[in-house]
């Protein structure tokens, strides 16, 4: 017989499950969720979101279609849903037709399931539901930029680059030759020839075609990357009687990463959105660089002068920290601000100890910061404003993480990787000094 109490330990469990899915590394999130699922209630399940530039198709199921899974028909499968539905219908996967269920949630993140022909033991709007907050791990990981996914995406990005360039230019030189060999004029037969030509030359724009839609999700023009966070302000400004003037970058300029492209907008995004907060805002100056190394980012205003340095700070450090970047921010009452941010293009080095760092959560950080300088924690607590037991309860997380056995050892392990407390009184904040 089946007591309540076995039911509720048994959606107990099932919960702690799912915090297991949404927890752990991203580029495994796809196999968690389908063993989460059941492995026998589908053959394959994708999960798809641009915004992770360097692995934008996460996996797990069959091989011979998981493998097989284009760009292309996903953004077909996802341009067919609106925001926030799901469909139980057939599309092409892996290059045949196949009943599909997929979920394209209000991030736009999109799932994709090919179910088995056994009875289903979920249906397709608990599906949809528990993707939700699959969805929302997925883009908070991605908002912070962690340095484990940071360093795993860009190892993607730049493998997928190296590859592609490998490729074109072995098919490249082996197609070139069939060409010479058939335009030959020794050969007679004219017509295998011309039929031979053009097949040749089709494989030849397909493969050209192939790399510029990967070389897309590694890399983006910095015209291209300004333009889109226009289109993303726009809903955030229209309801603001803001004057807004765009500086563009120079057309020019060197292509972004695909992971400083997203960090660029997101960023900015966020500054605009500190800067609205303000009373008596009319006007604001959104301006983009490159200097070859940096894209450099710019936004000034009019305002009174007000915004929140400290909360944008911290805000913005999970990306700061993890892309080396820099931060100024200059507020004169009366006049207004200008918020600078100094992203660099190119991946930054291996640091000591950086995959125990990822696991830190940001009071961590912050708490790890002012262990690098000697503070007690009677210190900490007091410019942090919280109580000395908490202070005591986040470093001992820190020493476990860091798998370090005393305060020492954990300032060794923040010094070495360049973080800092720049925290005064009622506001401890970090940066991440660049290497």
């Amino acid at each position: 017989m089946v007591t309540m109490d076995d039911v509720e330990q048994s959606q107990s469990a099932r919960w702690v499950d799912m915090r297991k899915v949404v927890d752990g590394p991203l580029p495994d999130i796809a196999a968690r969720l389908s063993a989460f699922l059941g492995t026998r209630s589908h053959d394959a399940l994708v999960i798809f979101t641009r915004e992770c530039t360097g692995r934008p198709r996460k996996v797990a199921g069959k091989k011979d279609v998981v493998a097989r899974v284009t760009i292309e028909e996903l953004e077909a499968i996802k341009e067919s849903l609106e925001l926030g539905t799901s469909c139980d219908s057939e599309a092409v996967l892996a290059g045949s037709k196949h009943r599909i269920w997929a979920v394209r949630d209000l991030s736009d993140i999109l799932l994709v399931m090919v179910p088995t022909h056994l009875r289903a033991t979920l249906s397709l709007e608990e599906v949809a539901a528990m993707f939700g907050l699959v969805a929302m791990a997925i883009h908070h990981q991605v908002a912070q930029a962690s340095p484990d996914y940071l360093a795993e995406s860009r190892a993607a990005s730049s493998e997928r680059a190296r590859t592609i360039v490998e490729l074109t230019g072995v098919h490249e030189a082996t197609l070139s030759t069939i060409l010479g060999t058939l335009r030959s004029r020794d050969l007679d037969d004219r017509r295998a020839r011309i039929t031979a030509s053009e097949t040749a030359s089709a494989a030849l724009t397909s493969l050209r075609s192939t790399s510029a839609v990967d070389r897309e999700l590694s890399e983006e023009a910095v015209t291209t990357a300004f333009a889109r966070l226009q289109g993303e302000l726009g809903p955030l400004l229209k309801f603001q009687e803001v004057d807004v003037e765009y500086a563009a970058p120079p057309a020019d300029g060197r292509p972004l990463p695909g992971e400083v492209a997203v960090a660029a907008r997101a960023m900015v995004r966020a500054v605009v959105l500190a800067c609205c907060a303000q009373p008596a805002l009319d006007r604001l100056r959104i301006a983009w660089d490159c200097d070859g190394e940096n894209v450099l980012l710019e936004i000034r205003d009019n305002g009174p002068g007000s915004i929140d340095s400290n909360a944008l700070s911290l805000q913005l450090m999970g990306r700061l920290r993890t892309l080396r970047g820099q931060l100024e921010v200059d507020s004169i009452p009366g006049w207004g601000n200008c918020v600078k941010l100094t992203l660099p293009l190119d991946p930054p080095a291996a640091r000591p100890d950086e995959h125990l760092l990822s696991s830190l959560n940001p009071r961590e950080m912050e708490v790890l910061g002012h262990l690098a300088e000697g503070k007690r924690n009677r210190t900490i607590a007091d410019e942090l404003g919280v109580t000395q037991s908490t202070i005591k309860f986040h470093v001992a997380s820190v020493l476990r993480k860091l798998e370090v056995a005393n305060r020492g050892e954990a300032a060794a392990v923040a010094i070495r990787a360049g973080v800092v407390s720049t925290g005064s009184a009622g506001a401890g904040h970090l940066v991440a000094a660049r290497g």
